[in-house]
């Protein structure tokens, strides 16, 4: 058998799915920013903005579930790390040039481990509540562009992608 290649830090020697030991990992600041957007029909937006949605009120709505999502990953991932105290904040913004919606998810928490996924599956959860929302006038909505901006925190140090705002993280 093959030894498994050693950037997998997920797999043991044997090549079995393996938690992470992070007990070794110094203490630091932890910043993960993930976006992600929704697409959909100019007048669906509307709706949106007008609140105007059998369903009520979407965008406060899909904010809690992102953050509760956020908080709540290391159940829905597995072999990732529970974070009490983690920090998860989410924003909502209409962009009529999409037509569709922006969300923006930060995640923080002081420790051993990052807080990308936690960053990135508060903007997925939040991206489906949106949907879910509006699916009954517009099931041709795409969830689209889900992916980290930056981070922040432990050895690897900073980063940031490319074509990220300059206003993230």
């Amino acid at each position: 058998r093959m030894s498994p290649d050693p950037r997998l830090t997920h797999l043991d020697a044997d090549g079995q799915a393996t938690m992470v030991d992070v007990t070794g990992k110094e203490e630091t600041r932890r910043v993960a920013v993930a976006a992600g957007r929704i697409r959909m029909r100019p007048q669906t937006l509307e709706a949106f903005v007008e609140g105007r949605l059998e369903k009520g009120e979407a965008f406060a709505v899909a904010r809690l579930a992102g953050i509760q999502a956020g908080k709540r990953t290391a159940e829905l991932i597995p072999l990732c790390h529970a974070l009490p105290g983690a920090s998860v904040g989410v924003d909502i913004e209409p962009d009529p040039g999409l037509p569709g919606i922006r969300v923006q998810a930060e995640a923080r928490y002081r420790g051993r481990t990052g807080v990308e996924m936690e960053a990135l599956t508060a903007v997925s959860v939040a991206l489906l509540t949106l949907y879910d929302r509006a699916k009954a006038i517009d099931r041709g909505m795409e969830v689209e562009g889900v992916r980290l901006l930056s981070k922040e925190g432990g050895a690897s140090g900073t980063w940031r992608r490319k074509d990220a705002p300059a206003e993230s993280g």
